[in-house]
């Protein structure tokens, strides 16, 4: 089973104030999308340095949503595209999408 998107660490942060939670979990909805498309629009165009750059934005959003294992797999990604390799890409849009339907569903 792969792991799951979680709130865990944003409630650690938070210290249970629930006004700072909602900030930043409205943070990460309105720019996770838009990470995950200019991601997609420089691989499109096969510019695997800017590729690479939103893969760094987007392993923080990562880390933020205590995926551990995710997070390591982004870090090897992103130096993966700096080399034009593309092996791991399968895997992590494969997380881009786990993440990005969590984030749809947080009120």
């Amino acid at each position: 089973m792969k792991e799951q998107p979680n709130l865990s660490y944003i409630n650690q942060l938070s210290g249970g104030d629930l006004a700072f939670e909602a900030k930043l979990i409205s943070i990460v909805k309105r720019e996770l999308p838009q990470e995950v498309e200019a991601y997609k629009k420089s691989l499109n165009d096969k510019k695997f340095q800017n590729a690479a750059d939103h893969v760094h934005k987007l392993k923080h959003k990562i880390s933020i949503l205590g995926l551990e294992l995710s997070y390591q797999l982004a870090i090897d990604y992103e130096e993966d595209l700096l080399n034009e390799d593309l092996s791991k890409q399968k895997e992590f849009e494969e997380v881009l999408q786990i993440i990005m339907r969590f984030v749809e569903e947080l009120k």
